[in-house]
């Protein structure tokens, strides 16, 4: 397969802006003043890693701390902004954005009783905020619309719970989870200031608005489940610093429980002592309250579960009993009655939904209720009456199903285009679900559909509660292609581009191609303002599929995880060659852009690949791959990458890690790398220490562009970076790509 033209719209007029264009003139790499990049000294490290003698000059630059590294840092900073302020596309790119990331905006939801809880981005505030509304009045307006456009309005229909813009005048505060009750009387959320994610619990009435006084801290995440009559709830919390050996404060995730009223430093631990210290651990409850169900995650890999009686009257401790245990694959569900039901990969790639009996949980009594299709990868269910809802993946493109409790296709629910089911929630008393739906230039809107017999052989689902639509969709086109990997393995590919923009003139256009590649996650059509201005300025923008991702079920991810790793490499540097073989664009117009996982992807790119791109994004990125294990959270991500520290799982890390695979003899692309300081994922030393190391090389022989470092204060990965952040990044990070790849 080649080429599969999917949004087929008829095109609309295209307006041009005289003064855009005057402001988009390519400026050329001689009229930018590019300061000397500051002295880094080379203090080298020698080791010894099973047998290997590894050299590493800027040992120094992870100690984020000292004098000398923040010197360093600021330095950079310094240097990287004299060059941007001469960026003429950043400022169309800043106004542009402001104006899009500007616009109402729903996120996550949450149906709890006759309340639908959701996120939403409101104008004039620089973080999203959590709402509530009654799903009575939200159906009465929707129902009484009075025209054929969609139900808006975000911030008039709903009331807000929770707004974190008001716990800081600078938007450093976000709001990082939420978790109501099953009635939706009581809320759990957890604050985070800075972007390091390490929030605050905090614990409000909804119906009143009223905060309780407790305050837990050490809850990332906190996983919060409440007991049916909302007397408590059971949460996961980290060590306070100092009571663990260093280092290990960003592990030991157990499990508490919290009765209100009561302080949190006599909250009982209900599990984890004893555990291993990477485990990711997580409760939930039956529909009745009456058994409590265990999840223990083996990394990106592997999940056990175990459940207990909470009415048994002998107590908590060692109530817990296995369900699934020790079996190499991923395991979810829900308890309803007596029955588990399980959305697993165990011998289903594509993963199936069994019944599992609590009192009989052996695999050989397994009811498989929906079985692997050959085509579909299910991503999620939900429980409506008598019907599971079944949102899966077919080719990266959303679909959505409705079965019968005993796995019988009921039907498929008509989706509006191509994009991706983002959430899904329905009750097990009511006919209704809800989902929400976003696409690449789609912002998200929440639906609302029936699981009724009644309901026709194809419903339309109803747009209940919609964005903001910024930008006219009509305008590009997006086509997937499909190509060859360096193993002949059949990529996916999504490529948008104005739809006016011609690409069979032989005329090479400026082209980003991005990708992620591990952790089972998917890139899938969502909404993606920051690529607005790029397409509308001409440019293409290009998605790959790639493994290691969630696309094509467990085998896709494990064909690019530990010693696979190497195929997701291929896979993104055959997207860029065909790119340039079918006439979009060449190296000297094609662009790379990787953030976090897709910060080593570009970075591995970089190196095995000089030649391919002429500049590389490469944000908050593992690059140092011989020790990525040793710094904040990252020994978690050995169930992905491998352990250093085993000899067979070094040999492949050492093998592609980009910081150890930059060499003197080589002319390097431009790069910009992005991180912040606040980082609590990836530490900023692997981007600090490439950097230094990517500059060194183009002292001695000249690089095709500049390297450039900017370090970002008061951010972390990514989660809760107010909005003028968000955008000034990705002003940055565009305008740089415009300049290099020659944008017009």
């Amino acid at each position: 397969m080649d080429f599969l033209e999917i949004n087929n719209i008829p095109v609309t007029e295209i307006v041009s802006c005289k003064s855009l264009k005057r402001m988009m003139q390519m400026t050329r790499l001689n009229e930018i003043n590019i300061p000397d990049a500051p002295h880094t000294p080379r203090q080298t490290v020698t080791d010894i890693v099973h047998g290997i003698k590894i050299e590493d000059p800027y040992r120094w630059l992870e100690d984020g701390q000292s004098s000398a590294t923040q010197a360093w840092t600021q330095a950079q900073n310094q240097r990287t902004e004299v060059v941007m302020r001469q960026l003429p596309h950043r400022e169309f790119i800043s106004k542009r954005l402001t104006e899009l990331m500007s616009q109402e905006m729903i996120g996550g939801l949450q149906l709890c009783g006759s309340q639908l809880f959701y996120t939403a981005h409101l104008q004039g505030k620089s973080q999203p905020v959590l709402m509530v509304i009654s799903l009575e009045d939200l159906l009465v307006a929707a129902a009484n619309k009075t025209d054929e456009t969609l139900p808006q309005g975000i911030g008039s229909r709903g009331r807000i719970l929770v707004d974190p813009n008001n716990e800081s005048k600078t938007g450093i505060i976000a709001l990082d989870w939420w978790s109501p009750s099953s009635d939706g009387s009581m809320l759990a959320y957890g604050l985070s200031e800075g972007g390091d994610e390490w929030s605050v619990l905090h614990i409000m009435e909804v119906a009143t608005g009223k905060p309780l006084p407790e305050r837990i801290t050490r809850t990332r995440y906190a996983g919060v489940t409440w007991q049916k009559d909302n007397s408590g709830f059971y949460y996961g919390r980290y060590p306070q610093p100092g009571t663990v050996p260093p280092g290990e404060e960003n592990y030991n995730r157990h499990i508490f429980y919290h009765k209100l009223g009561t302080d949190p430093a006599d909250d009982p631990k209900i599990y984890g002592e004893g555990c291993a210290k990477e485990l990711s651990l997580g409760t939930s409850l039956s529909e009745d309250g009456r058994y409590m169900l265990l999840h223990v995650s083996h990394g990106w890999r592997s999940t056990d579960l175990y459940f207990r009686d909470e009415t048994d009257p002998a107590g908590p401790a060692g109530r817990f009993r296995p369900i699934v245990e020790g079996i190499d694959a991923h395991f979810g569900g829900r308890i309803i009655g007596e029955t588990l039901y399980a959305l697993t990969n165990y011998q289903a790639s594509r993963y199936r939904v069994v019944g599992i009996d609590l009192q009989n949980p052996a695999p050989a009594n397994w009811q498989t209720l929906i079985p692997e299709a050959d085509d579909l990868t299910i991503e999620d269910v939900a429980f409506a009456k008598g019907h599971i809802i079944v949102s899966g993946l077919k080719h990266a493109v959303a679909h959505l199903y409705v079965y019968d409790l005993h796995g019988k296709l009921q039907r498929e629910i008509h989706l509006p285009t191509i994009g991706s089911v983002t959430g899904l929630a329905a009750d097990l008393e009511s006919d209704d679900f809800f989902f929400v739906f976003e696409s690449f230039l789609i912002p998200p809107a929440i639906y609302r559909c029936s699981v009724s017999k009644d309901a026709p052989a194809q419903p339309q689902p109803e747009v209940i509660l919609a964005s903001a639509q910024a930008v006219d969709p009509n305008l590009v086109s997006i086509a997937q292609v499909f190509y060859p990997s360096k193993d002949g393995t059949q990529i996916p590919m999504f490529i948008l581009k104005r739809r006016d923009l011609s690409v069979s003139d032989g005329t090479p256009h400026p082209t980003v191609l991005i990708g992620y590649g591990g952790f089972n996650v998917g890139k899938t059509p969502t909404y993606m303002p920051a690529i607005v201005p790029w397409i509308e300025s001409g440019g293409i923008y290009a998605s790959a599929n790639l493994r290691g991702g969630n696309e094509y079920g467990e085998d896709w991810h494990r064909a690019g995880m530990q010693g696979n790793k190497q195929n997701v490499f291929d896979d993104f540097i055959a997207a860029g060659e065909y790119l340039i073989s079918k006439g979009y664009t060449d190296h000297d117009h094609l662009g790379i852009w990787g953030r976090s996982n897709g910060g080593l992807l570009v970075g591995a790119t970089l190196t095995q690949r000089p030649d391919l791109a002429k500049a590389v994004a490469c944000g908050v990125p593992l690059l140092d791959m011989v020790r990525y294990h040793k710094f904040l959270i990252a020994y978690l991500w050995c169930s992905e990458y491998g352990n250093p520290e085993d000899p067979e799982a070094f040999k492949w890390l050492y093998a592609y890690s980009p910081y150890h695979h930059v060499h003197e003899d080589v002319s390097y692309p431009a790069i910009y790398t992005y991180t912040a300081e606040s980082d609590t994922r990836v530490d900023p030393l692997h981007a600090k220490k490439m950097t230094a190391l990517l500059q060194h090389v183009a002292s001695i022989k000249a690089a095709k562009g500049p390297i450039l470092l900017q370090v970002e204060a008061d951010a972390g990965h990514g989660v809760g970076k107010p909005l003028h952040k968000i955008v000034a990044e990705q002003a940055n990070m565009w305008a740089f790509l415009a300049w290099q790849l020659g944008l017009s």
